[in-house]
């Protein structure tokens, strides 16, 4: 297995995933992955790197209601699917989000996506079906991850 590491997206990472989503998801993306998730609201969003290459990337952000930590977009290479960078990206952003003490975080996949249902629940989420959630015939799975506060670091 190729050695992973976590760490904050960087402007040149933002460069490369608009060059390579559409590839990564396989058809036209780009346009989720607008600038203001990097100028405006990247300053949780992480990557993965294995050997310096960018491997997968986490776009998300604080929302006030609650607040929530809500997961925008992921993407991982294909060659790197099923390698835990998905996993390391979803716990390097839950950490974020204990430490800027949100309650909850929140993600959303489109009906029929057995894959994104199985993976947010093993990683503890639980999962509800909203009909009409993003309009009229359009349900969506809405997930939910409640959050206990960071721990503080122990006194020495």
């Amino acid at each position: 297995m190729n050695s992973l590491s976590c760490r904050r997206l960087t402007k040149s990472d933002y460069d490369r995933i608009v060059n390579v989503i559409d590839s990564w998801w396989g058809g036209p993306t780009t346009a989720l992955a607008h600038p203001l998730f990097f100028y405006e609201l990247g300053e949780l969003a992480q990557v993965v790197e294995s050997q310096g290459q960018l491997v997968g990337f986490l776009f998300g952000f604080i929302a006030p209601k609650g607040p929530t930590g809500y997961v925008h977009l992921v993407g991982i290479d294909p060659e790197f699917r099923r390698q835990q960078v998905g996993s390391l990206l979803y716990l390097a952003f839950e950490q974020a989000c204990r430490e800027a003490a949100c309650p909850s975080m929140k993600a959303l996949t489109a009906v029929g996506d057995a894959s994104s249902v199985h993976f947010h629940e093993s990683l503890g989420w639980t999962t509800e079906t909203r009909e009409d959630y993003a309009g009229p015939g359009r349900a969506r799975h809405v997930f939910v991850k409640a959050l206990e506060p960071a721990k503080a670091a122990a006194a020495q």
